[in-house]
């Protein structure tokens, strides 16, 4: 079976990913800070008959990322590395002039320190599958100017440009930056706690990451409600 590997599982996209990824078939190691929540999830992918490990820790901890690796080498191997871990700098949301430096550098160690110490720590796991890929979970922020979004954003730009120099130093890799659109997630709750406007469910957008894995295009950034249209 597939392996693989994704961080901040426990809710939302990770976890509408895992749930996907299961009912195809796929083993899972599944991270995140929440451990109780974390159980939970693991144990409700798991009914659908496939090996999920769930290993709660903090992708900023090398330590961590080691289990995570040495975990999915126990399944057999590592397919497919979902970068999907963030944080926001700030919750809620704040203008540059008041942005906690301290805030924004807990975004860069999260969403582009550790995304890559993970991709360093599985690469030779990943180059052995001879069919594997990277997925590292951006935003519209990285790439449109949106007040308030500036240090998230930032972070995401750095992510989306890792994966772009990553697909061109890894060509037997496939490595997708992936904007998921606008989700309902306890993250944008964070972010923008007042906003009571209708978004979609996570799961709505897991079809555009499976067209990914089935079509295998190449390494780039992909917008997923794009990539959903297109399928149409």
């Amino acid at each position: 079976m597939p392996v693989a590997i994704i961080t901040g599982a426990s809710k939302g996209l990770g976890r509408a990913l895992a749930e996907a990824l299961a009912g195809r078939g796929w083993d899972l190691v599944l991270d995140a800070r929440t451990e109780g929540v974390l159980t939970e999830t693991a144990a409700a992918v798991s009914a659908h008959g496939t090996r999920v490990t769930a290993l709660p820790g903090d992708v900023t901890d090398a330590g961590h990322r080691s289990e995570l690796v040495a975990a999915a080498w126990k399944l057999g191997g590592l397919d497919l590395l979902v970068n999907n871990a963030s944080a926001l700098g700030a919750e809620p949301l704040v203008r540059l002039e008041g942005l906690p430096l301290e805030g924004l550098r807990r975004a860069l160690e999260v969403n582009v320190v550790a995304a890559l110490g993970l991709v360093q720590e599985a690469l030779p796991l990943l180059r052995a599958s001879g069919a594997a890929a990277v997925v590292a979970v951006s935003s519209d922020a990285a790439a449109e100017a949106y007040e308030t979004w500036g240090g998230y954003g930032a972070s995401k730009a750095a992510l989306d440009h890792l994966a772009a120099v990553l697909g061109e130093e890894e060509p037997g890799l496939r490595v997708w930056a992936v904007d998921p659109g606008d989700m309902a997630t306890d993250l944008y709750k964070a972010a923008v706690p007042d906003d009571g406007d209708p978004r979609p469910a996570p799961a709505s957008v897991v079809p555009a990451f499976l067209r990914l894995l089935d079509e295998r295009p190449a390494s780039g950034r992909y917008s997923a409600p794009s990539l959903l249209v297109e399928g149409r």
